[in-house]
């Protein structure tokens, strides 16, 4: 297979050739053409999703989950952070023609303190570092505990475990070869799990100033998912019983932007997540990236925060010589056209034309 097309995000025009699967830039005079014009971007990253949740709550079972992977894959959504499932979805590995997951195991949690049988959930915190180890050994690198949740006793979101305990579990993990990331909303939570030497931050919507400032002192990443963060309104709405907690969920909702706006100004890495599966649908990279723009991020780095910048931080290639060829192709630069993120030409996963045309997010 032969492409010619600026390549990102060198935004240089070059050839492409695709041998056995893999990236070269050794003419072949037998190829075939797939384009001679277009943007070729490496394969688009949704750095927090959950393959195995349905939509609208529940585990899927196996043919679910594949067409969730099936769904990722048409928007051009080739490497995916499972931040948490409550299957084993390894039997997708086997599945050459979907995407490649890094799972981060099940969500870890307290009783009552996150979604019903979604999580693992420990009666006693001092047990947080040695399941936070049994899940590092059991993932693919990357632990998922819960930071905080609806604390109902008062009606506000509050941190689930102390700083101590934090610290102990985040070491477990690293000494497991294992990064750690969390699921926090509030404010509260932020300063022992950043202080613990935690390596990302799922939603963030409570982040100041200060705990900005921890955070690129730590080297702490965040992926935002505003797409998520939207339905923030919907579930204050429904929390008529905790006043106090639907006004935080508002306020952090109405800030969202500017708090996002300010991490990146700040200098914290930033990477691009949906949270599909649950109350998201699959397949909603592009709107993720467009959300990113419209909170401060410049197109070029809301391009990459969903492709080769995600790609490096997971510890995977983007478009090089002997790397695996996943990449999209798109007709327009989507950084000046974002309508074309959801309207690839061409996804090419491990060397294959796997789908064309445009794409709407379902499951």
């Amino acid at each position: 297979m032969h492409l010619r097309g600026v390549v990102l995000p060198d935004d240089e025009v070059r050839d492409l050739w695709v041998r056995d699967g893999l990236v070269s830039y050794d003419p072949a005079l037998d190829a075939e053409t797939l384009c001679d014009t277009g943007w070729i971007v490496p394969g688009l990253v949704d750095a927090h999703c959950h393959v195995g949740i349905r939509y609208g709550g529940g585990h899927e079972d196996r043919e679910g989950a594949i067409a969730q992977a099936e769904t990722e894959r048409e928007a051009g959504a080739l490497l995916l952070r499972d931040a948490g499932s409550p299957i084993d979805t390894r039997f997708i590995d086997d599945h050459e023609d979907l995407p490649r997951i890094i799972r981060a195991g099940r969500h870890i949690a307290r009783p009552k303190r996150y979604i019903r049988e979604l999580g693992i959930e420990l009666d006693d915190e001092r047990d947080l570092p040695e399941i936070v180890a049994e899940q590092a050994r059991f993932g693919d690198g990357w632990v998922k505990i819960v930071g905080d949740w609806i604390d109902r006793s008062v009606g506000d979101l509050r941190p689930l475990w102390s700083d101590t305990i934090l610290k102990e579990a985040i070491d477990a993990a690293h000494a497991n070869g294992a990064r750690v990331t969390a699921h926090v909303f509030g404010e509260d939570a932020l300063p022992g799990l950043i202080g613990a030497g935690i390596d990302c931050l799922e939603h963030g919507t409570g982040l100041t100033d200060d705990t900005v400032a921890m955070m690129v002192r730590h080297g702490t990443a965040l992926v935002p998912t505003l797409i998520n963060i939207d339905t923030f309104p919907d579930i204050a709405d429904g929390a008529g019983k905790f006043p106090t907690y639907a006004a935080h969920m508002r306020d952090l909702h109405r800030r969202v932007r500017g708090t996002v706006a300010n991490a990146y100004e700040a200098g914290v890495p930033i990477y691009a997540g949906t949270d599909a599966g649950g109350s998201i649908r699959h397949g909603r990279i592009a709107d993720e990236i467009t959300a990113l723009t419209a909170a401060g991020l410049s197109p070029h780095d809301a391009l990459g925060a969903a492709s080769w910048n995600a790609r490096t931080w997971l510890g995977r290639p983007s478009i090089a010589h002997g790397a695996p060829a996943d990449f999209v192709v798109y007709r327009e630069d989507p950084r000046t056209n974002p309508a074309m993120l959801a309207e690839p030409q061409w996804v090419v996963l491990r060397g294959r034309v796997v789908e064309s045309g445009p794409v709407t997010g379902h499951r």
